[in-house]
């Protein structure tokens, strides 16, 4: 036992040492590679900035035929990339700007050229071959009412689509135009062009048709597809020059629809400069730092480890007398910390383990004793009238099936106590007057009732239970009070309580006995018989019915004076 908690002092040790070592080191490559990632993030940032504002201004430029209204898009970009942003004309006429972005022209060349014809693929790679940002749709954008015509033939199309078994949505394009995808051949003659892109696509072809002549090709119109993007009808080894002129069309269609070539220039503000190189002065000093750090890790875990490892050898030793049988182990431990607090758990584990033991062994005893009396008695009988000493007659059988009954009740007390336990007691709780409920007990068994005339206990309980609990208390006060003495029941209001009560003028409980009159199979007298001193369950089951109302039961007993049961339960709110 000895050579185990040395080991684990030199571990500690070692392991603090380690520890130390490692951080040092670690102090100063982490000074020069988080000084490198902080700026290859910034970097990253930078770019994932300027991706985004320039998307955001190409958009503002696709759909705007100037950038006059551009400002407010600028500010709001530059709050939330934290960027300074400046965009002028291709001869450098500031156009819009944030504060503090004056001089980034004069330092820099232009982080992008914002051309809605024209995407800078490195930033917009999603952008189509021809480098036309989609959001440039310029006469092609449908007016409200054609936007919603679009919208229901598309819709009409999607149907007939699903109608063929094909799980066709409705898509809208930029420019408004609604159409089903996938969609089935049969429904695309539903899909009509709206007027707005029939004379937009006359101007188009008008463009096509002088490019195609310059080139001479044989004349190829475009027309709009069902997804309402322009296409051109192919023709063998003309499919480049055609597309390059369907190009071109729009570009000279959309001219006059989008803002004009802009530069856009951004740049961080300024912050603290990063150093990322040390010093010969700071070496010293972290080596020094290092040096006392190690002297510290070395006393402090010395320090720890004796006061550590001998409150656990006292608390290893008692789990192990604790597994060996012995419930009475507890570990005695005189620390201040937290090993105390697990030490005190355990031995608090150990006594309610020795406790539920005990319990255990007592409830056997019980339940043993319990199903002697009547299984022996029945069991008499039963011989006596096979062997032909007793007759089986109508006496012999009311008595056997009265020792039945004790059995039955004993069995549905013990299954009251196991719902009562699991949290499964079955209540029906409704409005109560317990002031006609005491009444009824006491008329039922011959009982004084002391509640004042006219007043109402009005509570939310089970009736039958509060019965119950009643009753048992009752019978209880009554089994232990002689005939000349007095059995009472009575109800009060105190606060927001209903209290009712139970006395007897019988022989009262002694004081080292109180604590134990609810717990199940007790009694004050252990050698008492069953028919005068009852199962022991009465009082157990009455306690268990009380805490489900969110009730108290309490007693208080003199020898030689009586009893009182009390059970307080909330008052019904008015």
């Amino acid at each position: 036992m000895t050579g185990k908690p040395r080991r684990l002092r030199l571990l500690l040790l070692a392991g603090t040492v380690l520890v130390s070592a490692c951080s040092i080191a670690a102090t100063a490559w982490l000074s020069v590679q988080s000084t490198t990632q902080t700026l290859q993030a910034e970097q990253g940032r930078k770019q994932a900035g300027l991706a985004r504002v320039y998307d955001a201004v190409l958009g503002y430029g696709a759909v705007h035929p100037d950038w006059s209204g551009i400002t407010p898009l600028i500010e709001d970009l530059s709050r939330q990339t934290g960027l300074h942003i400046q965009l002028t004309t291709a001869e450098r006429t500031l156009i819009s700007g944030t504060a503090g972005a004056e001089d980034l022209q004069a330092a820099n060349q232009p982080a992008a050229v914002v051309d809605p014809l024209n995407v800078d693929l490195d930033l917009r790679p999603d952008t189509p071959q021809d480098r036309i940002d989609p959001r440039a749709v310029g006469p092609f954008l449908l007016t409200a009412e054609e936007q919603r015509a679009s919208r229901v033939a598309a819709e009409a199309d999607a149907a007939c689509a699903r109608r063929d078994g094909i799980a066709a949505e409705v898509r809208t394009s930029p420019s408004g135009h609604s159409y089903a995808w996938p969609y089935a051949d049969r429904c695309r003659s539903l899909v009509l062009n709206q007027p707005t892109e029939q004379s937009a696509l006359q101007q188009i072809n008008k463009h096509v048709h002088d490019c195609q002549i310059s080139n001479r090709t044989p004349y190829s119109p475009a027309y709009i597809g069902a997804d309402g993007a322009l296409e051109m009808l192919p023709f063998p080894d003309s499919t480049p020059l055609n597309d390059k002129c369907l190009a071109n069309a729009r570009r000279a269609v959309l001219a006059s629809h989008v803002a004009p070539a802009a530069f856009l220039f951004v740049g961080q503000p300024a912050g603290r400069r990063t150093v990322v190189g040390l010093p010969a002065a700071g070496i010293t000093q972290i080596a020094l730092a290092a040096s006392l750090v190690l002297v510290l890790a070395i006393a402090v875990s010395f320090l720890l480890a004796g006061r550590v490892l001998r409150p656990l050898t006292v608390l290893t030793a008692a789990a192990r007398r604790m597994r060996a049988g012995d419930l009475s182990a507890r570990a005695e431990v005189k620390s201040r910390w937290e090993v105390s607090e697990v030490a005190a758990a355990f031995n608090d584990m150990s006594a309610h383990l020795a406790h539920a033991e005990t319990l255990r062994k007592n409830m056997v005893n019980d339940l043993s004793h319990e199903l002697r009396t009547p299984l022996g008695t029945m069991r008499g009988w039963l011989v006596a009238a096979q062997e032909g000493v007793a007759d089986l007659d109508a006496d012999l059988l009311e008595l056997l099936l009265q020792e039945t009954l004790v059995l039955q009740q004993l069995v549905e007390d013990l299954q009251e106590l196991a719902a009562a336990d699991a949290g499964a007691l079955n209540l029906r709780p409704e409005p109560v007057d317990a002031a006609e409920l005491l009444a009824g007990v006491a008329a039922a068994h011959q009982v004084v009732l002391d509640v004042p005339a006219g007043l109402q206990l009005r509570l939310t309980a089970d009736p039958v239970r509060l019965r119950q609990v009643v009753r048992n208390l009752v019978v209880n006060a009554m089994q232990h009070t002689p005939a000349d003495g007095r059995v009472a029941v009575g109800g009060r209001v105190e606060g927001d309580e209903v209290v009712l009560t139970v006395s007897d003028t019988g022989n009262g409980i002694a004081a080292e006995d109180l604590p134990h009159v609810f717990d199940r199979f007790w009694r004050a007298d252990r050698s008492r018989a069953r028919v005068t001193g009852g199962r022991g369950l009465g009082l157990a089951i009455a306690k268990h019915y009380v805490l489900a109302h969110k009730g108290t039961i309490s007693v208080a007993s003199e020898m030689g004076v009586g009893t009182t049961f009390t059970i307080q339960l909330p008052r019904e709110e008015t």
